[in-house]
């Protein structure tokens, strides 16, 4: 049977009175990449925040492979949230240094390599680097661990069609394969090439969580459309 890396069972999650997750069932396993996707506030970087430990006060139970969320699971997964978070003083050297210490499946060999591909000066402190440039470290980071799960939220938003292209093949040459590998968007089109599976969530809820191909086969659609037509106004 194959071994769940992330299960969620009846997740509920407010900000005061305000739902943001409602009712979420999920089992996502590994060796497979995943697409969750939905609109702005559906409540997707919320989900994943909840996964890393990062938002507790909910309810329901979340388990990374096999463990409830703490220490065990945080180094389990490699993650990419959707803001900025090194700071000014940090340099490639630095981090390597860091990480090294933190995150035993840390390599720092993939980080000078990744920084040599992408022309990042590893002296540079992040104040002096470009947007993109400060994009790319981060990017760096985290596929420079041997994970069992990478998270990334919304790598590709705010970036033109160009970067996204380099940006999605970056990730999809330097994760560990057999891991689980989620990648929070709406920016359909732009994924659907490399996905496996496909979560959509609207309104805090799981409207389907399908097989791409079985999806396509059954809707006679792409998966692009078949989110146009899902979330549509």
């Amino acid at each position: 049977m194959d071994r769940n890396y992330i299960e969620l069972k009846s997740l509920y999650k407010r900000y005061g009175s305000f739902p943001v997750i409602s009712g979420v069932d999920l089992k996502l396993q590994g060796g497979r990449i995943v697409g969750l996707c939905g609109p702005n506030g559906a409540g997707k970087t919320t989900l994943i925040k909840m996964i890393m430990g990062l938002l507790r006060d909910y309810q329901g139970s979340i388990r990374v492979l096999g463990n409830d969320i703490g220490d065990k699971s945080k180094l389990s997964i490699s993650y990419l949230p959707d803001v900025e978070y090194l700071a000014p003083t940090m340099t490639g050297l630095k981090a390597a240094s860091l990480y090294s210490d933190i995150y035993p499946d840390f390599d720092v060999h993939t980080l000078e390599d990744l920084f040599m591909r992408m022309n990042l000066d590893a002296t540079m402190p992040v104040a002096k680097m470009s947007k993109g440039m400060r994009e790319k470290f981060q990017l760096a980071l985290c596929l420079s661990r041997k994970a069992d799960i990478y998270i990334f939220d919304e790598p590709i938003a705010g970036v033109d069609p160009a970067s996204r292209d380099s940006i999605i093949d970056t990730i999809i040459n330097n994760y560990t394969k057999d891991s689980l590998l989620i990648i929070s968007t709406h920016l359909i089109a732009d994924i659907e090439s490399v996905l496996d599976e496909v979560v959509f969530i609207k309104d805090g809820r799981i409207l389907l969580h399908e097989n791409c191909d079985d999806l396509r086969e059954a809707r006679g659609a792409s998966i692009n459309e078949i989110f146009k037509e899902e979330f549509k106004w």
